[in-house]
């Protein structure tokens, strides 16, 4: 019997005043979720079961981009994606641009087990979920008053928001959001290549291997803060947010475009397999030597239970267990 292995993030990248109260919210949810997990694998759940499950968790708590708190796009609507991989003949599915779906992880598993294909998109994917019958809802259930007031924020800033979970109330908002666009940009941060001003990175995933050795990985998110309709990030792309082999599990998060063209899941699972590194080893140089000017972090388990992660941004939302008893949640270093 193999060790199980669970990790979790809330997002990647995390405003250093963030608020203490704020951490401590962020951190129960963590702990909760990751406990859920736990009690799973306990129970002999394998690997596909714990993702979608935790992920779940973590899109119906408003704490974190994914499900519903969703950030919103320049029309004050919510289009979310998601993926979820097996390690096993590393089956796949995906969605994007879902609208109405609850939970849409679980509409990702539904086009890995029941559809012929890996990935469907906005109408597509919502016409899919409908047949499947899984729970949908009016988008205005994924909208929270707290993001309409960000998303104003954003339009007026004329900017992406980074971390739209920092308190602005206040008179001082505009000019505090704009002082953390100009320190955001004075870190020479960009964009696929063009100078943004701050980035919502907030997308949730899980990293699983259980007692029988099978891993998986799956990933949701809502996306950017004032993002074009129709943009489309790592999350749901097999490979770049998310990936699952005999090797490892991996689940991404951050700069999405900086992700994408580093395959960086994936590349976790290459350097293991053809640089023959341990897991740690192996996050430590795809963060460190994969990313070029972009900001991220992952988690990832190893089929033989062990767990890791790794960021070059400040903070990552995280948490880990391990069967022979290890537990942890974090912000920082």
């Amino acid at each position: 019997m193999a060790r199980w292995a669970i990790a979790i993030h809330g997002g990647a990248g995390v405003d250093p005043n963030l608020p203490e109260h704020r951490q401590e919210e962020a951190k129960r949810v963590l702990a909760r979720c990751l406990q859920v997990g736990v009690d799973l694998l306990r129970a002999g759940a394998t690997a596909l079961d714990v993702v979608e499950a935790v992920v779940r968790e973590l899109e119906t708590d408003p704490c974190f981009n994914s499900g519903r708190g969703s950030a919103l796009t320049r029309a004050g609507t919510v289009e979310m994606e998601a993926s979820i991989m097996d390690g096993r003949g590393r089956r796949c599915g995906a969605v994007s641009g879902v609208s109405t779906v609850k939970n849409p992880v679980s509409l990702a598993r539904r086009v890995m087990d029941k559809s012929p294909h890996s990935y469907l998109a906005f109408d597509g994917a919502e016409d899919f979920a409908r047949e499947q019958g899984l729970e949908v809802v009016d988008n205005s259930y994924f909208i929270t008053e707290e993001n309409v007031g960000m998303l104003k924020l954003a339009k007026e800033a004329n900017s992406i928001l980074f971390d739209y979970r920092i308190p602005l109330a206040g008179a001082d908002t505009c000019s505090a959001l704009a002082a953390a666009s100009e320190n955001h940009n004075s870190n020479g941060m960009v964009m696929n290549g063009l100078p943004i001003s701050i980035y919502a990175p907030e997308t949730v995933g899980c990293a699983v291997v259980d007692s029988n050795g099978f891993t998986a990985a799956a990933t949701s998110t809502g996306g950017l803060m004032n993002k074009m309709t129709g943009r489309i990030g790592d999350s749901p792309l097999i490979g770049a947010g998310t990936y699952a082999c005999g090797h490892c599990a991996v689940s991404c998060t951050g700069e999405g475009e900086a992700i994408i063209r580093s395959t960086l899941a994936r590349d976790v699972a290459a350097v293991m397999e053809y640089k023959g590194l341990p897991l740690q080893e192996a996050v430590d140089f795809c963060v460190k030597e994969r990313l070029d000017e972009g900001f991220a972090g992952l988690i990832a388990v190893s089929g033989t239970g062990e767990v890791a992660y790794g960021f070059n941004c400040t903070g990552m939302f995280r948490g880990c267990a391990t069967e022979d008893g290890f537990m942890e949640v974090g912000i920082w270093e």
